[in-house]
């Protein structure tokens, strides 16, 4: 692995944070900058700590915190999506709470990985 660009988890939590940017500017004008906003950043919140995390990977302790915030912040626009899902009619956001739970089970499974197989 040379790079964070190499793990699956950074592709896959990059392309969701640019289709859930374009699923909330879908959100009634209102809602752009309540749940639309938070939405943005907290999807965006999951790729920019596994990128953070992996600058750390020499430091395991930071790189499995950094790790365990992205899946935090996944956990966050699930239950955004999920509101939005209730209180609004937008295509595809069932596709993308999906997404998101592949996604948690990626990241939890490497999170695992590192714990038991990270050498520094």
């Amino acid at each position: 692995m040379k790079s964070y660009k190499d793990l699956d988890i950074y592709n896959l939590s990059f392309e969701y944070a640019i289709e859930v940017h374009k699923i909330t500017l879908k959100l009634p004008n209102y809602e752009l900058y309540e749940i639309g906003s938070q939405l943005r950043r907290s999807s965006k919140s999951i790729v920019n700590n596994i990128v953070e995390g992996y600058g750390r990977r020499k430091y395991k302790a930071d790189f499995i915190k950094f790790l365990i915030y992205s899946q935090a912040s996944l956990l966050e626009s699930t239950n955004q999506l999920e509101m939005i899902k209730v209180l609004h009619n937008i295509e595809d956001i069932e596709l993308m709470i999906e997404n998101y739970n592949k996604l948690g089970a990626k990241i939890f499974s490497f999170i695992s990985y590192v714990e038991k197989n990270w050498k520094v």
